[in-house]
């Protein structure tokens, strides 16, 4: 790639990056998630430093949502599961993990479920960005339930929807 066209990239995503941090603060967090989803989708393989810049921009603007409460819409299907069910699904605790790997194995382990098959993921912070990227990266290809929901620890049940 030219060097212009890399410096272009760059810039660009500094751009995308700075508004996705300021749309929570207009009432628009789950906007800013998704929207930083969709530009990480686009550069996380090509350009892994600027999609890294806009993870860090969804991550803000889940602080934020969870800060102020905001309600979720219709269209963020986050589903809330009794955390008392007991679950046989695997159980893949990122918490020893770096953080800059955890994205990277949690979706690894995503692409080795079978249909019908899932895992529960276990973190030491929301782990709403991870949804945000899951949905611009497989929608309509996997299930999100929310088994606990911090303050310390969160625990989520995500799954590969089963053969139609």
């Amino acid at each position: 790639m030219p060097a212009e066209a890399a410096d272009v990239t760059d810039q660009l995503t500094r751009v995308l990056a700075r508004t996705c941090r300021q749309l929570p603060l207009a009432g628009q967090p789950q906007l800013a998630g998704r929207l930083a989803a969709d530009g990480w989708v686009l550069l996380r393989h090509s350009h892994p430093v600027q999609a890294q810049r806009l993870d860090g921009a969804m991550h803000h603007a889940a602080l934020l949502e969870t800060e102020h409460e905001a309600p979720l819409d219709a269209s963020f299907p986050f589903h809330r599961e009794d955390p008392t069910m007991p679950t046989t699904d695997p159980l893949l605790d990122v918490r020893p993990e770096i953080p800059r790997i955890r994205h990277d194995l949690i979706f690894t382990t995503f692409a080795a479920l079978l249909p019908g098959t899932g895992f529960v993921l276990v973190n030491d912070h929301d782990p709403k960005p991870l949804y945000y990227q899951l949905a611009a990266e497989n929608a309509g290809e996997f299930t999100w339930d929310a088994l606990e929901e911090g303050p310390e620890v969160w625990r989520v049940r995500i799954g590969r929807v089963a053969a139609a």
